[in-house]
């Protein structure tokens, strides 16, 4: 019999990133409190910029948008959020999307599996990504648990489950 394996992936759902922040812009635009504060939430490129006339302001918007994230199921390890900077009059924060699983983090979790995890699962880092291959499904499906209940500092999705 062959071989069962899965990947283990960090992407990004960009559909649902723009869905989220189309919401967070469109709350901003209704919300008392954010009236006159110059409050705004935008793409700009690959990052996304939050500007508002005040530090907390600012701050405020980062949080309605990584609400409205944790509603679309969206992990918030995905958002690497600068400090809020001044900018003039204005308090910007620059958030960078973080996809695919570097290489350190790809041998951290390598390791992981390999210490902890089933005998015979074998695992193959591949680029941005991870291949774990078995004889047995149920070791796989520890695997994920295994992986699901570590706190890496990045969001992992499984696909390709074979």
């Amino acid at each position: 019999m062959a071989d069962s394996s899965f990947d283990i992936v960090s992407k990004i759902d960009r559909q649902e990133v723009d869905n989220a922040l189309s919401q967070a812009a469109k709350e901003l635009a209704q919300r008392y409190d954010f009236k006159g504060t110059g409050a705004e939430i935008k793409w700009s490129g690959e990052t996304i910029e939050i500007s508002a006339s005040a530090e907390d302001r600012a701050s405020a918007v980062l949080e309605v948008f990584k609400e409205k994230l944790i509603k679309r199921q969206q992990s918030l390890k995905i958002l690497d959020a600068s400090e809020p900077r001044q900018s003039g009059r204005e308090s910007k924060i620059t958030v960078a999307l973080k996809e695919g699983i570097s290489s350190e983090d790809a041998k951290k979790v390598g390791k992981l599996i390999r210490d902890e995890g089933p005998k015979g699962v074998k695992v193959q880092i591949q680029g941005d990504e991870l291949r774990v291959s078995s004889k047995s499904r149920d070791d796989l499906q520890a695997v994920q648990a295994l992986v699901k209940g570590e706190d890496l500092d990045f969001a992992v999705q499984f696909v390709n489950y074979r």
